[in-house]
């Protein structure tokens, strides 16, 4: 069974929390934003969650703490470079998760557990990343606001914020194993310590494979205006 990777250390400010809050804590109907994810995944049948925490970190721990599901594996580490981008944070979880193949995903996007589980279930070769694609591109807001990505016969072949030509949404989800940490490393050194730019350079390799979500609801929490899209659906992912 996968392992789960969440990415929480990030301050998120373009959430613009004028109490200096994480938007992690903030809730959707009740339930603070970082336990829904949590949720999905131990619902997908992810037991052992590893968490990687600096902005608020305090707050952030407590809420996951005491929200965790029953019978969950809750194991923290620290990115104490929470500043700069997240791959940074995949890489602070490098040695826990070393030979072992692990589901990522972002404290911050919404998934229905479906979905999850259709993604880790789904066959990945040794080395290979999976990532989970959006290929609806009807929602001008989700297209401005999310990361591109442009297959071949199913292999993600270029992706970015800012590609030209692309057909589907990169949404947050990827599953990997210990090959991705060097390409992390060497995008780091390069003066990329985004997630995007280790992936990247997986792709080049031909070693990274879209997985379509199928018409799934997914949520990427940015703004209020995005929790509040994401309040008025929430229905569609319970």
């Amino acid at each position: 069974m996968l392992e789960a990777l969440v990415l929480a250390a990030g301050n998120g400010d373009r959430f613009q929390d004028h109490a200096g809050r994480s938007k992690l804590i903030h809730p959707i109907d009740g339930v603070p934003l970082i336990a829904r994810t949590l949720r999905a995944a131990v619902a997908a049948g992810m037991k052992t969650i590893h968490i990687v925490v600096g902005y608020d970190e305090a707050e952030v721990s407590g809420v996951v703490r005491e929200t965790a599901p029953a019978g969950t594996r809750v194991l923290f580490h620290r990115n104490d470079a929470w500043r700069l981008e997240n791959g940074l944070s995949v890489l602070a979880a490098r040695e826990a998760l070393h030979r072992r193949p692990f589901a990522i995903l972002m404290g911050d996007h919404l998934f229905d557990a479906g979905t999850l589980r259709r993604v880790s279930d789904h066959h990945r070769a040794p080395g290979e990343v999976l990532l989970a694609i959006d290929r609806r591109l009807d929602d001008p807001i989700t297209v401005a606001e999310a990361t591109k990505v442009r297959t071949d016969e199913g292999r993600v072949i270029e992706i970015g914020k800012d590609l030209t030509s692309f057909d589907a949404l990169d949404t947050g989800l990827f599953v990997a194993d210990e090959r991705l940490f060097p390409a992390l490393e060497a995008a780091c050194a390069a003066g990329d310590s985004t997630l995007t730019a280790g992936i990247r350079r997986l792709a080049l390799e031909g070693a990274v494979r879209g997985v379509d979500i199928a018409g799934a609801r997914w949520f990427d929490i940015d703004t209020r205006a995005d929790l509040e899209r994401a309040r008025e659906a929430i229905t569609t992912l319970q």
